[in-house]
Order: C-alpha cells, then structure tokens, then sequence
C-alpha cells in the first residue's frame, strides 16, 4: 500500500514507472483470482486504489505546471 506522502516524493519518471508495474500487476492478480482464488482477494482492492492514487498523482501534476 502506498501512501500519499510516499507518492508525492517520487519524480516524474518513477510515478509513470510505478504506474506500469501496479497495472500489470493487477492485470495478473485479477487473472489468478479467475483460476483459483486468491488467498487475499482484498489485495486487488488495495492494488486498484494504489493505481487510482498515482493516477491522481500524475494528473495533478500536469495541472499545477
């Protein structure tokens, strides 16, 4: 889980890259999930709002400049 502080830290380049690897890594949970559950589903849930916080993130950042 990531915090918002934490996020805020990271450059330009490290949100877009931590962004590829949070989608990817949902796009697989969610496909483990299909073929067998998954012993924490309740981390695709903090997997999507960690995509949602970098998303918001990113916008902001294109916002402010």
């Amino acid at each position: 889980m990531l915090k918002q502080s934490t996020i805020k830290q990271f450059s330009n380049e490290e949100l877009n890259e931590r962004l590829s690897v949070e989608i990817a890594a949902l796009s697989k949970m969610k496909i483990n999930h299909a073929i067998s559950p998954l012993e924490n589903p309740l981390s695709i849930k903090v997997t999507r709002r960690d995509i949602a916080r970098l998303k918001t993130e990113i916008n902001n950042r294109k916002n402010t400049k």
